[in-house]
Protein backbone atom coordinates (compact mmCIF):
# COMPACT_ATOMS: atom_id res chain seq x y z
CA UNK A 1 0.00 0.00 0.00
CA UNK A 2 1.40 3.37 -0.99
CA UNK A 3 1.45 6.14 1.55
CA UNK A 4 -0.50 9.29 0.68
CA UNK A 5 1.57 12.34 0.00
CA UNK A 6 1.55 14.78 2.94
CA UNK A 7 0.46 17.64 0.66
CA UNK A 8 -2.60 15.67 -0.48
CA UNK A 9 -3.57 14.89 3.12
CA UNK A 10 -3.25 18.56 4.04
CA UNK A 11 -5.32 19.60 1.03
CA UNK A 12 -8.06 17.10 1.87
CA UNK A 13 -8.08 18.34 5.48
CA UNK A 14 -8.31 21.94 4.32
CA UNK A 15 -11.23 21.18 1.96
CA UNK A 16 -13.13 19.33 4.70
CA UNK A 17 -12.47 22.13 7.21
CA UNK A 18 -13.70 24.80 4.81
CA UNK A 19 -16.83 22.78 3.97
CA UNK A 20 -17.61 22.27 7.65
CA UNK A 21 -17.05 25.96 8.39
CA UNK A 22 -19.40 26.91 5.54
CA UNK A 23 -22.05 24.57 6.96
CA UNK A 24 -21.72 26.13 10.44
CA UNK A 25 -21.94 29.66 9.02
CA UNK A 26 -25.05 28.80 6.97
CA UNK A 27 -26.75 27.22 10.02
CA UNK A 28 -25.88 30.26 12.11
CA UNK A 29 -27.13 32.66 9.42
CA UNK A 30 -30.48 30.88 8.99
CA UNK A 31 -30.90 30.10 12.69
CA UNK A 32 -33.13 27.06 12.25
CA UNK A 33 -35.08 26.10 15.36
CA UNK A 34 -35.57 22.41 14.66
CA UNK A 35 -33.74 19.51 13.09
CA UNK A 36 -36.47 19.44 10.40
CA UNK A 37 -35.60 23.01 9.45
CA UNK A 38 -31.92 22.10 9.14
CA UNK A 39 -32.69 19.02 7.04
CA UNK A 40 -35.23 20.94 4.95
CA UNK A 41 -32.74 23.72 4.32
CA UNK A 42 -30.15 21.24 3.13
CA UNK A 43 -32.72 19.45 0.94
CA UNK A 44 -33.87 22.78 -0.51
CA UNK A 45 -30.27 23.70 -1.30
CA UNK A 46 -29.95 20.64 -3.55
CA UNK A 47 -33.50 20.90 -4.94
CA UNK A 48 -34.86 17.83 -3.16
CA UNK A 49 -37.28 19.52 -0.72
CA UNK A 50 -40.96 18.72 -1.22
CA UNK A 51 -44.11 19.80 0.59
CA UNK A 52 -46.44 17.04 1.79
CA UNK A 53 -49.47 17.43 -0.52
CA UNK A 54 -51.93 15.71 1.86
CA UNK A 55 -51.15 18.02 4.78
CA UNK A 56 -51.07 21.03 2.45
CA UNK A 57 -54.55 20.10 1.20
CA UNK A 58 -55.75 19.77 4.79
CA UNK A 59 -54.29 23.19 5.55
CA UNK A 60 -56.12 24.75 2.59
CA UNK A 61 -59.39 23.10 3.64
CA UNK A 62 -59.04 24.47 7.19
CA UNK A 63 -57.96 27.87 5.86
CA UNK A 64 -61.02 28.21 3.63
CA UNK A 65 -63.24 27.16 6.56
CA UNK A 66 -61.72 29.99 8.68
CA UNK A 67 -60.08 27.50 11.06
CA UNK A 68 -56.76 29.28 11.12
CA UNK A 69 -55.04 27.57 14.06
CA UNK A 70 -55.80 24.17 12.53
CA UNK A 71 -54.68 25.42 9.10
CA UNK A 72 -51.32 26.55 10.47
CA UNK A 73 -50.82 23.18 12.19
CA UNK A 74 -51.48 21.37 8.90
CA UNK A 75 -49.24 23.77 6.95
CA UNK A 76 -46.50 23.20 9.53
CA UNK A 77 -46.76 19.44 8.97
CA UNK A 78 -46.70 19.99 5.21
CA UNK A 79 -43.67 22.32 5.34
CA UNK A 80 -41.77 21.55 8.58
CA UNK A 81 -38.63 23.34 7.40
CA UNK A 82 -40.55 26.51 6.38
CA UNK A 83 -38.91 26.40 2.95
CA UNK A 84 -41.95 26.54 0.63
CA UNK A 85 -42.99 30.04 -0.43
CA UNK A 86 -46.67 29.25 -1.14
CA UNK A 87 -47.17 27.41 2.14
CA UNK A 88 -45.59 30.26 4.08
CA UNK A 89 -47.81 32.72 2.19
CA UNK A 90 -50.90 30.86 3.42
CA UNK A 91 -49.46 30.76 6.96
CA UNK A 92 -49.00 34.54 6.84
CA UNK A 93 -52.48 35.02 5.39
CA UNK A 94 -53.96 32.91 8.21
CA UNK A 95 -52.30 35.20 10.75
CA UNK A 96 -53.76 38.20 8.92
CA UNK A 97 -57.28 36.79 8.83
CA UNK A 98 -57.23 35.61 12.43
CA UNK A 99 -55.82 38.92 13.65
CA UNK A 100 -58.18 41.12 11.67
CA UNK A 101 -61.10 42.68 13.53
CA UNK A 102 -63.49 45.50 12.71
CA UNK A 103 -62.45 47.46 15.80
CA UNK A 104 -58.91 46.23 16.31
CA UNK A 105 -55.95 44.40 14.80
CA UNK A 106 -54.16 41.76 16.89
CA UNK A 107 -50.57 43.02 16.77
CA UNK A 108 -49.03 39.74 17.96
CA UNK A 109 -50.70 37.79 15.15
CA UNK A 110 -49.81 40.48 12.63
CA UNK A 111 -46.14 40.34 13.70
CA UNK A 112 -46.14 36.57 13.22
CA UNK A 113 -47.75 37.16 9.82
CA UNK A 114 -44.96 39.55 8.83
CA UNK A 115 -42.37 36.92 9.82
CA UNK A 116 -44.16 34.26 7.74
CA UNK A 117 -44.60 36.49 4.67
CA UNK A 118 -40.92 37.47 4.90
CA UNK A 119 -40.05 33.75 4.79
CA UNK A 120 -42.33 33.36 1.77
CA UNK A 121 -40.64 36.25 -0.02
CA UNK A 122 -37.18 34.92 0.87
CA UNK A 123 -37.97 31.51 -0.67
CA UNK A 124 -39.87 32.77 -3.71
CA UNK A 125 -37.99 32.84 -7.02
CA UNK A 126 -36.68 36.36 -7.43
CA UNK A 127 -38.42 37.41 -4.20
CA UNK A 128 -41.78 37.73 -6.01
CA UNK A 129 -44.73 35.52 -5.12
CA UNK A 130 -48.20 35.51 -6.58
CA UNK A 131 -50.89 32.99 -5.56
CA UNK A 132 -53.84 32.37 -7.89
CA UNK A 133 -56.58 31.64 -5.34
CA UNK A 134 -59.92 33.30 -6.15
CA UNK A 135 -60.97 33.25 -2.48
CA UNK A 136 -58.15 35.60 -1.48
CA UNK A 137 -58.42 39.38 -1.45
CA UNK A 138 -54.66 39.75 -1.88
CA UNK A 139 -52.75 37.62 -4.33
CA UNK A 140 -49.14 38.73 -3.91
CA UNK A 141 -46.80 38.52 -0.96
CA UNK A 142 -46.06 42.24 -1.35
CA UNK A 143 -49.75 43.14 -0.91
CA UNK A 144 -50.05 40.90 2.12
CA UNK A 145 -46.91 42.28 3.71
CA UNK A 146 -48.09 45.86 3.18
CA UNK A 147 -51.49 45.08 4.72
CA UNK A 148 -49.88 43.43 7.74
CA UNK A 149 -47.53 46.40 8.15
CA UNK A 150 -50.49 48.82 7.96
CA UNK A 151 -52.15 46.87 10.77
CA UNK A 152 -49.07 47.31 12.94
CA UNK A 153 -48.81 51.08 12.49
CA UNK A 154 -50.80 53.48 14.63
CA UNK A 155 -52.05 56.86 13.48
CA UNK A 156 -55.01 59.21 13.32
CA UNK A 157 -56.66 56.97 10.73
CA UNK A 158 -57.31 54.46 13.53
CA UNK A 159 -59.82 56.91 15.00
CA UNK A 160 -61.89 57.03 11.80
CA UNK A 161 -65.29 55.41 12.51
CA UNK A 162 -65.61 54.55 8.79
CA UNK A 163 -62.81 52.02 9.30
CA UNK A 164 -65.42 49.72 10.86
CA UNK A 165 -66.95 49.35 7.39
CA UNK A 166 -63.67 48.15 5.88
CA UNK A 167 -63.87 44.61 4.55
CA UNK A 168 -61.40 41.89 5.46
CA UNK A 169 -59.30 40.86 2.49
Amino acid sequence: MRAMKPALVRLAGLVLSVAYAAFIVSVYARQPRTVQQIAGGMAAAVGAYRVDPVNFGDGLRFFHADKFVEARAAFDRADPAHQDAVTQFYVAYSFYRQGWGRLYRDEALYRQGVEAVDRAIAHAPGGRLSVADASLGMHTADELRAELQRGLTRGLGDLNPMAMLEARK
